[in-house]
């Protein structure tokens, strides 16, 4: 069931409400939070279609509140306000409104989202795009407990990133890091099998993606090892490979749905790990409204801690250059004597240079 409202107030939006819970026979609010989401026009359809499906999962009161930009000076200082009102089966299995701000009224959001919220009960607001960076300290960030942002859809996320550290506040998450939330269990639970210790990772992934820094941080801050950052041409995160004194651990995806665990003296196992759309990340921040304390330690970090991608690469196909080079009697030597004094896990190291260096040889032939 929808209501179209036109140049409305909060108070008759309430009173819509009321109205179309008892048009379709469910009085009652079974509604856990308010998920206020602050989008625009182009964006909207996206953001509402993937509430709607975490909302099977979490039933809310969604409102989403859209900034329309007026034309004319006079449009611009006038304040209106449209709403569109759904419930039923148009709404998820909770209330959704959505909120069409003009003129003045941009300014004053929370003023008209502050008497819709569900009385005693949690509030997530979730910026799609657009989010400012400090969200605490924004209007409608104030109102909430937890403040969801999504740093991939930032122009330069890495800097993003810098600046989401300094600007921090407990509550606040992105989905950049919900998205690693399956390879940080695969690979706490690798380590948990080997009681050995970690001397070196690296994390490979494409370039600009704030999951792949994200991850390599969470490494670096949790291991105290150096972590060395490579490029892949993706999709999203491609691999993990550690160096540990038991021998290599890797967890390789190349396809974006099923990953390689490699463990020395185990047989290679596969195991899912796709990439998951908005809707479950979604619901997958919903289920905590307490401050994420791992999130913080690893985006506090510092992405610049981490070494340049393109110079760790460089340096990577170098030293496989250099081992190219020898001549063959010395390589066989040499391979003879590795045989007795390493252990034959090593081999697929050199199998991972030797790949991440044809990965940086075509990169290069391609910006050609």
């Amino acid at each position: 069931m929808k209501i179209d409202l036109t140049e409305t107030t909060a108070s008759k939006i309430n009173k819509a409400l009321v109205q179309g819970r008892r048009t379709i026979g469910t009085p009652a609010i079974g509604m856990v939070l308010t998920l206020v989401i602050v989008t625009d026009e182009e964006n909207a359809y996206d953001a509402l279609k993937a509430a709607n499906e975490a909302s099977r999962e979490h039933p809310s009161r969604t409102l989403v509140v859209i900034k329309r930009v007026s034309r004319s000076p006079r449009d611009r200082a006038k304040a209106r306000l449209d709403a569109e009102v759904r419930v039923g089966a148009d709404a998820g299995t909770g209330e959704t409104v959505v909120l069409r701000l003009y003129g003045e009224a941009i300014n004053h959001a929370q003023s008209v989202v502050l008497p819709l919220l569900l009385p005693d009960a949690p509030v997530v607001v979730w910026w799609p795009v657009n989010a400012p960076v400090d969200a605490a300290r924004d209007p409608l960030g104030a109102l909430a407990q937890r403040r969801v942002t999504d740093m991939y859809t930032a122009e330069n996320p890495l800097r993003e990133l810098a600046e989401r550290a300094e600007a921090y506040s407990p509550g606040d998450t992105d989905l950049s890091w919900t998205r690693v939330t399956p390879w940080r269990s695969m690979l706490a639970a690798a380590l948990d099998q080997l009681p050995c210790k970690v001397s070196e990772v690296e994390v490979e992934g494409e370039e600009f993606n704030p999951s792949v820094e994200l991850l390599a941080m969470w490494l670096a801050d949790r291991l105290n090892v150096p972590v060395r950052r490579l490029l892949s041409a993706g999709p999203g995160l491609t691999a993990v490979r550690m160096e540990t004194d038991c021998g290599p651990v890797a967890l390789d995806r190349a396809d974006g749905s099923l990953a390689t665990l490699a463990m020395q003296g185990q047989p290679d196992r596969n195991v899912a790990l796709k990439r998951r759309d908005t809707a479950e990340l979604l619901a997958e921040e919903l289920r905590r409204l307490d401050p994420d304390d791992t999130y913080a330690s690893a985006l506090k970090y510092g992405v610049d801690r981490l070494g340049e991608p393109e110079r760790a690469q460089t340096a990577l196909a170098a030293r496989a250059a250099e081992s190219a080079d020898v001549p063959a009697d010395a390589g066989a030597a040499d391979a003879a004597e590795g045989a007795e004094t390493k252990p034959k896990a090593k081999a697929p190291a050199k199998k991972s240079a030797s790949k991440k260096a044809d990965s940086k040889t075509d990169s290069k032939a391609a910006s050609e």
